[in-house]
């Protein structure tokens, strides 16, 4: 476990109270005691924007603004004060088309629930220790949605390492 865990401060957001008991203890197990938590994707952005949050750990499905909803808001420079802040999203639905649509949305990473400490750490970790690099194009902002090694493609479609020549997926 890395020693600097502790020193991480995460947001939880949930709209069900016992879910939100359930990551915080598992969090806290991990050494993390700066947790916040929110029951609404409105509350969640207020702390999002007045706290210095590293890491957001969200759910896909809650009552008013939904999860997907809220991955756009966290990725919109003029809603919160950190775009590139790393998203983990829970869910009891785990079907390729939401899978998509949170990785489309910006997620960094996805976790199926019910969820484990060794599946929320192996989350926390990828996005501490295998950062992906963060995309701009017209229709999305967030981590490069590829997750194979960019140096063993050489076909017509590989992207520039230089970001002027790099075309708009």
């Amino acid at each position: 476990m890395p020693a600097n865990l502790q020193q991480l401060r995460l947001l939880v957001v949930d709209d069900n109270p016992h879910m939100l008991k359930i990551v915080r203890t598992i969090l806290n197990a991990f050494g993390v005691m700066n947790v916040f938590e929110s029951e609404s994707a409105v509350e969640a952005i207020d702390i999002a924007r007045n706290e210095a949050i590293d890491i957001v750990i969200l759910d896909y499905q809650m009552e008013g603004m939904d999860g997907i909803e809220l991955v756009k808001r966290l990725r919109d420079e003029e809603q919160t004060s950190n775009p590139l802040i790393p998203i983990v999203m829970l869910s009891a639905y785990s079907e390729r088309s939401r899978v998509i649509a949170a990785r489309d949305a910006g997620v960094n990473e996805f976790c199926c629930k019910p969820i484990t400490a060794k599946d929320l750490f192996a989350k926390i970790s990828a996005v501490i220790d295998r950062p992906r690099a963060y995309v701009r194009t017209k229709e999305f902002f967030g981590p490069d949605r590829r997750r194979h090694d960019p140096d063993k493609y050489k076909g017509p479609k590989r992207r520039s390492d230089d970001p002027s020549k790099t075309e708009a997926a």
